[in-house]
């Protein structure tokens, strides 16, 4: 049935992926509306349970997410090529770089750039367990600590695992570019079937959920900096608005095509967000106050890092910790699957070892930058000038207002807020724009070209969840977005256990494993007087013993662990290039034609 109807409505996917996504979409969005307040009770009371006994699991898992990368990294499989072992990288180093600042980094920095630091300076997270007092330097401090913790090592770890995986099995195994592909070690050939399948529907659900979260909290932002300039009112009509207006331009783009859509707006957008940046530094009057403390902080983040990346908020139990640090990663990991797709796909050719290195520290070290700046600029305004952010941002809880009550302590106030307002839209349009693209290739199983109609149901999709947890979830416009999120990120963190062991298993399967290391062998020495004694005595024998040391065999003489000796063409199923059966990833052979008909 699913057939005929992906048929007649000519789509061109996995009829039970995308209609068993869309069906759980619109379940949620028709059941939100029509039972708004029980719906509202039961995801609050489940994330509140979450959150108190799970939130450790979230807080662990990270940081266990960042020790396997570097473990990879650094030992031998660090040298395995992403793609072909003799094909160089697709894209240089300077192109490379500068597309790992657009994935994913834009919608992030706009939005919590100057709320972060200042909420943690005007509310220290370890107030009660260290005694810092609300509004010092060593307030300032922590919250660099914090703000340094939640955007740079630990996020992009979130999203460098899966785009890790994904570019070994999408380009080393060549599978489809799906979530269920990073699992082919345990599944085989059950990829293609009912558990690949349920993967695939969470994958997606996940990415929309978590893009829905993204696009929410532009839309907050948008809004604050239309009321400030402008005396628009912070509404749910005016939400529903500006919601309609980023998803229509998204869906214009996403009808572009890449080249004349994302591209062109991506580029757009890091040219701005620069001179932005730049801006700040240099026309608030305390340049060489914010380049210092940018320093300082990172240095100060470096050290606490080991004793934050595993902070509990034991002893205190303030709670804080749940509706930042758990939430943060609740909904990075949700629209990993997104941002690491766009990654495996810029990545191709390089090593493992180039691959972390290079996603971690890149976009890593621009958020160091960025929130550096906006973060000290901060500091300035409360500490040294006139303040009123913390009473802005803390105290009435304006969190995505504060970039624009920042930038009122500014000259060119009003335009240069006009253009960050243009700048939030157009970051959170090519994110719907990618978030369509990608889920939709996900959908499919390939890359190749597919209806538009497809890429606009995934746009409408976003748009709709958007609108829902916003607007008729029957609760604050945050609280929704954290209470939901955090509840969607549960799966995801529990794949990503499965995931750095199907991703060490594949390359032990593919690498081959080393065999132990063989050295020369001794005889046994005895000292001169005791050998002597046994050569004078007949119950003992000296055949086995010497008194200078001799070595009884070679050195053993290396091979090419990878030269081909003719063994592996008699393994099971050599002759279509599939893997040994004794790997466990199953031998799959294509039936007459190439084509499964029953899937």
């Amino acid at each position: 049935m699913l057939t005929r109807l992906h048929d007649a409505l000519r789509l061109r996917t996995s009829p039970v992926i995308f209609f068993g996504s869309a069906a759980i979409i619109i379940a949620f969005v028709v059941g939100t509306i029509a039972f708004t307040e029980p719906m509202g009770k039961a995801t609050n009371a489940a994330s509140q349970w979450l959150m108190t006994n799970l939130g450790w699991f979230y807080i662990l898992g990270v940081t266990v997410f960042l020790a396997f990368l570097i473990f990879i990294a650094a030992g031998r499989f660090g040298r395995v090529k992403l793609g072909p072992d003799d094909e160089p990288p697709e894209h240089s180093g300077g192109a490379w770089f500068a597309m790992l600042f657009a994935a994913g980094i834009g919608s992030i920095l706009m939005f919590w750039g100057v709320a972060e630091p200042i909420s943690h300076f005007g509310d220290p997270p370890r107030a009660a367990e260290l005694g810092l007092e609300a509004g010092t330097v060593n307030a300032a401090r922590d919250a660099m600590n914090f703000t340094y913790y939640h955007f740079t090592l630990h996020t992009w770890t979130i999203f460098t695992l899966p785009a890790l995986c994904f570019a070994y099995f999408i380009h080393k195994r060549n599978l489809p570019p799906r979530v269920s592909s990073i699992f082919q070690p345990l599944l085989g050939e059950g990829i293609h079937g009912p558990i690949g399948k349920a993967i695939d529907i969470i994958a997606i659900i996940g990415t929309v959920f978590g893009i829905a979260v993204s696009v929410g909290l532009g839309t907050l932002q948008i809004n604050g900096g239309l009321n400030q300039l402008f005396g628009v009112p912070e509404t749910a009509g005016w939400n529903l608005i500006i919601i309609g207006v980023v998803c229509g331009l998204a869906l214009i783009s996403v009808s572009m095509g890449l080249d004349k859509g994302i591209k062109v707006l991506s580029n757009f957008n890091i040219v701005v967000a620069v001179l932005l940046m730049l801006f700040v530094l240099f026309a608030g009057g305390a340049t060489l106050f914010i380049m210092k403390g940018t320093i300082e902080s990172f240095g100060s983040y470096l050290v606490n890092l080991p004793e934050l990346a595993l902070w509990n908020d034991t002893f205190a139990n303030t709670g804080w910790q749940n509706t930042w640090t758990v939430f943060y990663w609740a909904w990075t990991i949700t629209w990993s699957p997104f941002v690491g797709i766009f990654i495996a796909r810029i990545s191709k050719g390089r090593s493992i070892r180039q691959f972390v290195a290079g996603v971690l520290a890149v976009p890593s070290a621009f958020s160091v930058i960025w929130f550096g700046i906006f973060g000290y600029a901060s500091f300035d305004i409360e500490l040294n000038g006139e303040g009123g952010l913390v009473e802005r941002v803390v105290d009435d809880g304006d969190i995505p207002g504060a970039l624009f009550a920042f930038l009122d302590h500014y000259p060119l106030a009003f335009p240069i807020s006009v253009v960050a307002i243009v700048l939030v839209i157009i970051f959170f349009v090519t994110s719907v724009d990618s978030a369509a693209l990608v889920t939709d290739s996900m959908a499919n199983g390939h890359e190749d070209f597919n209806p538009l109609g497809q890429r606009i149901f995934w746009g409408v999709a976003i748009a709709l969840v958007t609108a829902t947890l916003l607007v008729f979830s029957g609760s604050d416009g945050l609280e929704a977005l954290q209470s939901t999120i955090i509840l969607v990120g549960l799966p995801f963190f529990i794949m990503g256990w499965f995931q750095m062991y199907a991703l060490l298993r594949a390359l032990r399967e593919d690498a081959g494993e080393l065999p132990p290391i063989r050295t020369r062998e001794w005889a046994q020495v005895l000292p001169p007087e005791e050998y002597e004694r046994r050569e004078e005595d007949a119950e003992y024998s000296t055949d086995d013993y010497v008194v200078e040391p001799t070595f009884t065999s070679e050195v053993p003489v290396l091979t090419d662990p990878y030269e081909e000796d003719g063994a592996w063409a008699e393994a099971p199923g050599a002759e279509t290039g599939t893997l040994p059966s004794r790997t466990g990833s199953g031998i799959a052979e294509l039936p007459e034609g190439g084509r499964d008909e029953s899937r």
